[in-house]
């Protein structure tokens, strides 16, 4: 089935309207339909082979984000957001991990193992070949911002605010996370919520350079 599609302009506006908020309304929270439909968002992101070599951790203990709060330079999104989402992203790739996501493939598609011998192959081939495996942290982050910008433009369409975040000290953050025992890394956060009346960037002139000097055609 395919989806209604929406008008350009709905797109555009819901865009235009989306900024990195600076401060949220700490009493505002995100509907729980409206969440589950956001890390939905997060699920059906696209990923290289659809491997999915990342963790999406929603932080909801606010005793977790205060403990974050000093590690992010005091940005006060951390704790006011209704939801604070950490990206970790998988430090290694392992055949067993590959053998997992084949298997998944078998059962949802109704094939055999055997059939995806090619695939897995593919996937072998290239993220467990000895000069792949230090790039392999670079590779996972890039799938898990491609996811966040899937969960950025999925949240100005449903007319949530959020903030991406880079300014964050990854090393800390995995510790109070525990994160190198599950063999992950954060990578990068997003703060989502409700902007707060008083945040004067909600105002100010969105500023990009033309799409003359950005899109090129060749």
């Amino acid at each position: 089935m395919n989806p209604k599609s929406i008008p350009s302009s709905q797109l555009l506006d819901a865009l235009r309207w989306r900024y990195a908020t600076k401060a949220f309304d700490p009493n505002r929270k995100i509907p729980a339909d409206t969440w589950s439909a956001l890390e939905e968002s997060l699920v059906l992101s696209p990923s290289s082979f659809g491997l999915q070599p990342y963790r999406f951790l929603v932080i909801n203990d606010l005793a977790t984000r205060e403990r974050l709060l000093p590690h992010a330079w005091g940005q006060r999104q951390v704790v006011d957001a209704s939801h604070f989402v950490v990206f970790a992203a998988r430090t290694s790739v392992t055949e067993a991990e590959i053998d997992t996501f084949i298997a998944r493939i078998a059962r949802t598609r109704g094939v055999t193992p055997e059939s995806l011998a090619s695939y897995r192959g593919m996937m072998t081939g290239m993220l467990l070949s000895e000069g792949f495996k230090p790039l392999v942290p670079h590779w996972t982050a890039r799938q898990a911002y491609i996811a966040l910008g899937n969960l950025l433009t999925s949240a100005a369409l449903l007319g949530i605010d959020a903030c991406p975040m880079e300014g964050f000290v990854p090393a800390e953050f995995d510790q109070v996370l525990a994160l190198p025992a599950q063999g992950l890394a954060s990578v990068v956060c997003c703060a989502l919520g409700y902007r707060h009346a008083d945040d004067k960037y909600a105002v100010a002139p969105k500023v990009r350079f033309p799409k003359s000097e950005l899109v090129k055609q060749l």
